[in-house]
């Protein structure tokens, strides 16, 4: 065999490698562990092959392949989905390529949910869809998580803005999940300085931005920073792919700070999932008045891991990183 003909194989199983766990995202959601740990021994070429034969220990991910493949031509809708991403600009990343960030793998060993939240869902994922320029890796080696409340207070508003101007000032990228309030004021706050730099972790298809009313903001994150998803183009936001969608902004980041959260909020499980990756976790205090500094100080008193801040300077050091 040449080397041209080595590369060319070798290309070819890349590829085909990147179309299977496509595939493998048609048929379970992302972060599923039997499909997870079916990949690291067996590799997602032969775990599709499985999964579509019905080869599957677990009877809960048999019978939910089974329902899919009903409807779904999991290669097909694999092709379709890589074809449609190319045209939007949009490109695959495998744990196989230089920018997919090692942290993800931290998922793989953590413990019991510290909020109570099941694990079955929450291994690595296996590909991230990116639409932006930056390497993935780069992008979030210096990341810090800053998440809280869809219905912010104006107080909310402005720490989440300042925190995020703060740190992007700093040299460190601003990582959320694209929502209204908390989320998109850090964003906004990031894209504020000169050369700033904001991820948005979303929990749909990249060509369906949710919620609508921040398509103008993803754009202009995508100039300067990046829009991350762990599903496929065409996939709509469902409200359990939120909850997943926490863990991936734990795990890349070097902290989470938490700027206002009713009780039982989503973004209480981000804080969780900070934590057991044993991340820093922070919570921004406030009045004890208002509802959406309720759920903060509920989780301040019932982890001692957590840690008050009030300062860009307290977050830096609550990372271990000197505050310049």
């Amino acid at each position: 065999m040449t080397q041209h003909d080595s590369s060319a194989t070798n290309s070819s199983a890349a590829d085909a490698d990147r179309s299977a766990r496509v595939a493998l995202t048609c048929l379970s959601d992302p972060g599923n562990r039997s499909v997870w740990s079916m990949v690291q021994q067996f590799g997602a070429i032969a775990t599709l092959d499985r999964l579509l034969a019905g080869d599957v220990a677990d009877p809960v991910l048999r019978a939910a392949v089974a329902a899919r493949t009903r409807t779904v031509d999991a290669r097909r809708a694999a092709e379709i989905a890589m074809r449609r991403a190319d045209r939007s600009g949009i490109r695959l990343v495998t744990p196989s390529d230089s920018d997919w960030p090692t942290s993800l793998d931290d998922l793989a060993t953590t413990d019991v949910a510290t909020l109570g939240v099941s694990r079955r869902d929450v291994m690595p994922p296996l590909c991230l869809w990116v639409r932006g320029a930056w390497s993935l890796g780069d992008a979030v080696t210096r990341s810090v998580a800053l998440v809280g409340a869809r219905a912010a207070t104006d107080y909310g508003i402005r720490i989440s803005t300042d925190l995020a101007f703060g740190l992007a000032e700093r040299g460190w990228t601003v990582t959320s999940g694209g929502a209204h309030g908390v989320d998109a004021a850090a964003h906004r706050g990031a894209l504020t300085v000169p050369g700033g730099r904001t991820v948005a972790v979303l929990a749909g298809g990249l060509d369906r931005p949710y919620p609508a009313g921040n398509a103008a903001l993803f754009d202009l994150i995508a100039d300067r920073g990046l829009l991350v998803s762990e599903w496929p183009v065409g996939a709509e936001p469902l409200r359990h792919r939120f909850l997943l969608r926490n863990r991936i902004v734990a795990a890349v980041t070097a902290g989470t700070v938490v700027v206002e959260a009713a009780p039982r909020s989503g973004t209480s499980t981000m804080l969780g999932c900070a934590l057991d990756l044993q991340r820093p976790a922070m919570i921004v205090p406030g009045s004890v008045e208002s509802v959406l500094s309720q759920g903060c100080h509920v989780l301040l008193r019932r982890y001692s891991a957590t840690r008050l801040v009030t300062s860009v300077d307290d977050v830096l050091e609550d990372i271990g990183q000197p505050a310049v």
